[in-house]
């Protein structure tokens, strides 16, 4: 009855993907008997052994209090997830629960691949922060029940700071270009991003925009927005940094891995979307401190990226109630704080703190309250990938910010109005 956690360590082949999509697709048991309850979690607990032993014990436990239910959780990659949950759907296969993010839910509700799970959330909807239960809403419908909350704000190098003769950090738009000339002078640069297509938009430009007071997509959902003037704030504030060396040049190439990038290498003095993990991974380098967590920046409005992680029920599962208790299971308070004391992720839920392991931890649930997830809509990713290319082109002096908002913008228009 048991079955060991497994991990996919790479993209597979055509014929393998299919063949392993039939092997661990829906549970083929009727509900009333238990049955058996597969689930696609991703690697939220970066660390492959400790993320193996947690979701083992999770086996456990989640068996021992509901008898008869074969629980057979899979961890899965984040490469190609979206593509090869979307062939599992389609196929009517795949597992009973997957972990989703909010910019993922709107699109497999779309095509009818979500069961609702209200019947989960509503008996402790009071207890989850307001924003972590509406970003895995659609349509007045919860369709993710989140089991972890990230959050994202400023990271300081002190030591370039102090070379450049500034005791506080910036923690404004104006502070910032008050401070480049200062680190330029010191022979760094000031503001860490990634720029990189590959990047998401929501760690590097989209914080900006929303800072500025704009958001992605009109209210409706319907139209761009960001290319209105808040957007071409925020675009003018970066490129205004990127032409004066305010933003290293490595922005171009950069990606979201902190070791990989300007600030991890102690070329920079600062970032703005960064993790818990980001913090773990430079004190080694920086020294411990050298690292200074502060809130979100402050535009027009003070806000940082971060979202809720949730799992949701496969409409086609043919064990729905099984994949509900295994979401009531995980979203117990209890087992909230195991997974972000397992994960370094903060709790969903205002009953139940995730212990802050140091000073650090502690700075960065602070900047939750300040935590924005989003905007859900079924074409973000596909707009997120229309616009990387044109933030590019004004980055490079190709296209001034309006130009480059103003073609992504027509870009984005014409693929939403298809997809109505």
């Amino acid at each position: 009855m048991k079955t060991r956690v497994s991990r996919i360590l790479a993209p597979l082949a055509a014929f393998a993907v299919a063949a392993s999509l039939t092997a661990c697709g829906g549970s083929d048991e009727p509900s009333s008997s238990g049955g058996t309850v597969t689930a696609w979690i991703y690697p939220v607990i970066a660390d492959e052994k400790a993320g193996t032993a947690y979701w083992g014990q999770v086996e456990k436990d989640f068996e021992a209090a509901n008898a008869g239910t074969d629980l057979k959780i899979e961890l899965q990659p984040w490469l190609n997830r979206d593509e090869k949950l979307a062939t599992a759907f389609s196929g009517g296969k795949g597992p009973d629960v997957v972990l989703l993010n909010p910019d993922q839910v709107p699109q497999y509700v779309k095509n009818g691949s979500l069961s609702p799970v209200d019947k989960v959330i509503d008996p402790a909807k009071d207890k989850f922060l307001p924003g972590a239960v509406k970003a895995l809403t659609v349509d007045g419908k919860a369709y993710a029940a989140p089991i972890y909350h990230t959050v994202t704000t400023t990271m300081y190098n002190k030591k370039l700071l102090d070379k450049a003769g500034i005791t506080t950090p910036p923690q404004t738009w104006d502070e910032i270009k008050a401070a480049a000339p200062k680190l330029k002078a010191a022979g760094v640069a000031t503001l860490d991003y990634s720029a990189s297509p590959s990047a998401t938009l929501n760690l590097n430009f989209y914080p900006l925009l929303w800072q500025a007071g704009g958001s992605v997509f009109s209210e409706d959902g319907k139209k761009a927005a960001f290319n209105q003037a808040p957007g071409v704030e925020a675009l003018t504030f970066l490129t205004s940094l990127y032409s004066e060396g305010a933003i290293p040049k490595s922005a171009l190439a950069n990606g979201n891995v902190i070791a990989d990038q300007a600030l991890g290498k102690q070329q920079v003095a600062m970032g703005f979307t960064n993790t818990p993990a980001d913090a773990k991974t430079v004190a080694a380098n920086w020294g411990a401190g050298n690292v200074v967590i502060g809130l979100p920046l402050k535009g027009q409005k003070q806000v940082g990226f971060g979202l809720p992680g949730g799992l949701s029920v496969n409409a086609g599962s043919k064990n729905i109630a099984g994949a509900e208790k295994f979401l009531s299971f995980m979203i117990d308070p209890k087992q909230v704080v195991s997974l972000g004391t397992a994960s370094g992720f903060l709790s969903p839920r205002t009953d139940a703190k995730v212990p802050a392991k140091d000073a650090e931890a502690e700075k960065f649930a602070a900047a939750l309250e300040y935590a924005f997830p989003g905007e859900p809509n079924p074409a973000a990713r596909q707009v997120m990938s229309l616009l990387a290319v044109e933030l590019q082109a004004a980055l490079t002096g190709k296209k001034t910010p309006q130009q480059a908002l103003d073609d992504a913008a027509k870009q984005a228009d014409d693929l939403l109005s298809r997809q109505r």
